[in-house]
């Protein structure tokens, strides 16, 4: 359908760009992580409000934490992303992004997290966006935990967040369906 679309590396990024959920146990460089760190940054926002905050964590310890109190949330026999000790929330990539917002700002946060993927894609990362997570957070204790140990403040909405790690799986497109896909002239 689109063979006439301009091929560039960004056009590439956002076209090739799949869900990742297996990621090698490999930590990212300062380059990769300054990339997706000035990738959300430079995210547009609605009159440049800048309403979202993102905490970037990189604390394997903390992030398995974080695994048992959502499940302890959730139930340990969910469906959520299997079972925790196969494949937990931030699917065991070393870095999970969570993005916070102040007020209603779902629009910005989507454009936030689409900017990091794509920058992600880039240089040879995976992502898998996570919604599912919100419930640790948006719970009244231990969200009030987890938020005082990420530095968000408790009126501060979860908005979404980000599995960020060097892939260790090649998924196939998942087929698209072109009749969503118009020009009206």
């Amino acid at each position: 359908m689109f063979d006439k679309a301009i091929k560039n590396p960004v056009t590439q990024a956002v076209l090739e760009r799949q869900t990742i959920r297996e990621y090698l146990p490999q930590m990212l460089t300062d380059e990769q992580m300054d990339t997706v760190m000035a990738a959300a940054m430079m995210a547009p926002s609605g009159r440049n409000s800048q309403p979202c905050h993102v905490r970037f964590i990189k604390n394997a310890d903390m992030l398995k934490e974080m695994q048992i109190d959502f499940k302890n949330i959730v139930g340990w026999e969910t469906p959520v992303h299997t079972y925790w000790y196969k494949n937990p929330f931030y699917h065991n990539a070393p870095v999970f992004a969570v993005i916070f917002a102040e007020g209603n700002s779902q629009m910005d946060a989507g454009i936030m997290v689409e900017n990091i993927c794509i920058a992600a894609k880039g240089i040879d990362l995976g992502t898998c966006i996570v919604a599912s997570v919100g419930a640790l957070f948006e719970d009244k204790t231990q969200g009030a935990k987890w938020r005082k140990a990420i530095d968000i403040p408790e009126d501060y909405k979860f908005m979404i967040g980000v599995a960020i790690g060097v892939p260790d799986e090649t998924p196939e497109q998942k087929p698209r369906d072109e009749s969503h896909y118009k020009v009206i002239e």
